[in-house]
């Protein structure tokens, strides 16, 4: 009989982190929000159709940098749902789990909101982030959707351990911003409850049911959905021998 394949790598606690989750979680609204200014400000495309691929292009760029600080701060993220899915697809155990939920998340929510309002201070124009256009419900479903669809990518990619950091950026890159694109009529495609809320507690909604049911309940219950289809689908096969 062959022999059993190694045990999954376990994800560790690492405390460090924490720091890279509040900057990059700051960051990433500032980002988000410059690039904005930029494209009806100083560049001059607002009302014009081409603002939106100059705002894709934009977006990709400054995708690939974060890419590159989350690589290099060995797995800080500005995303909630980001290290939530690792920590589920990794297996870490409670500890871990109990790590990311209680410690690293909050540590990105503090992040988002310090973020907001620096660029807001900086900036007062710059607009209160995205808002919810329809239902509860069908905010929930769109939001929860375009979270599962990116989530599914992601992961697999992860398991594919696509070697190519470029190829990988650029497949998630394109794939984020497509989604966003479809769902940001609706919610304003955010796919990020840290950034979500953020931009909530500037306006001060942060605590309603809608907030609560479309930007964190909804994206975490697919974020958990998506870990476990692609758990799923990608799960080796047992070879028998006699």
């Amino acid at each position: 009989m062959s022999p059993a394949p190694p045990p999954p790598s376990r994800a560790r606690i690492r405390p460090w982190l924490v720091v890279g989750d509040l900057a990059l979680a700051a960051a990433w609204v500032c980002a988000g929000a410059l690039v904005k200014l930029l494209v009806y400000g100083p560049l001059g495309f607002g009302g014009r159709p081409e603002a939106e691929a100059v705002k894709v292009s934009l977006s990709i760029v400054y995708m690939f940098i974060f890419a590159w600080l989350e690589a290099a701060t060995g797995g800080a993220s500005y995303n909630p749902l980001t290290i939530l899915a690792a920590a589920v697809a990794s297996h870490g155990g409670p500890a871990v789990y109990l790590f990311t939920a209680f410690v690293r998340i909050p540590a990105q929510v503090i992040g988002a909101v310090l973020g907001v309002k620096l660029i807001q201070f900086t900036f007062p124009n710059v607009g209160k982030g995205g808002r919810l256009s329809v239902g509860a419900h069908h905010g929930a479903l769109a939001e929860g959707l375009a979270t599962f669809m990116v989530v599914m990518v992601s992961v697999a990619l992860k398991k594919k351990e696509m070697k190519s950091f470029f190829m990988k950026t650029w497949i998630t890159s394109i794939w984020k911003n497509t989604i966003h694109i479809l769902s940001s009529d609706i919610t304003g495609g955010i796919m990020n409850p840290a950034s979500a809320f953020a931009w909530a507690y500037a306006r001060g909604d942060h605590t309603t049911f809608d907030h609560l049911l479309v930007y964190w309940l909804a994206p975490l219950q697919a974020t958990l959905l998506g870990v476990w289809v692609v758990t799923f689908l990608t799960k080796p096969k047992k070879i028998k021998e006699q």
